[in-house]
C-alpha cells in the first residue's frame, strides 16, 4: 500500500474511490481545482489534496444529490471564504506587528 502522501495514477484513484477514469477526466474539465501533474504520454499523477477533493466532489454529487453546477458554485464559495480568511489573517498580523512596535517604543 502506498503512503498517504504518495502521488497516484488515474487508475489507482479510480480503483480507490470506485469512479471510472473517464469520469475523473471529465471532472478535471469541470473542476479546475483538480489539477493532476501530467508527465510523458499525458500520464496523470494526482496529489493527495486532489484525491481529497475528488472524494468530496463524489460525495456531493452521488450522496448529497448536488448537480455539477451546484458543486462548482459550492467550491467557488468555499474558495472565496478562504480568500476572505487569508485577508483577515494578513490584517490581524499587521495589527499585531503594529502593537509590538508600539510596545517596544514604550
Amino acid at each position: 500500500m502506498k503512503s498517504p502522501q504518495a502521488f497516484r495514477t488515474i487508475s489507482e484513484v479510480s480503483r480507490e474511490i470506485n469512479i471510472p477514469a473517464h469520469v475523473l477526466r471529465f471532472w478535471e474539465t469541470k473542476f479546475p481545482n483538480i489539477n493532476p501533474l501530467k508527465r510523458s504520454g499525458n500520464r496523470r499523477y494526482y496529489r493527495p489534496e486532489d484525491v481529497k477533493l475528488i472524494i468530496r466532489i463524489k460525495t456531493l454529487l452521488y450522496d448529497n444529490g448536488y448537480t455539477v453546477k451546484g458543486v462548482q458554485k459550492l467550491l467557488k464559495e468555499n474558495d472565496n471564504k478562504n480568500n476572505e480568511k487569508n485577508i483577515i489573517k494578513e490584517k490581524l498580523s499587521s495589527i499585531l506587528k503594529d502593537i509590538d512596535n508600539i510596545i517596544k517604543k514604550l
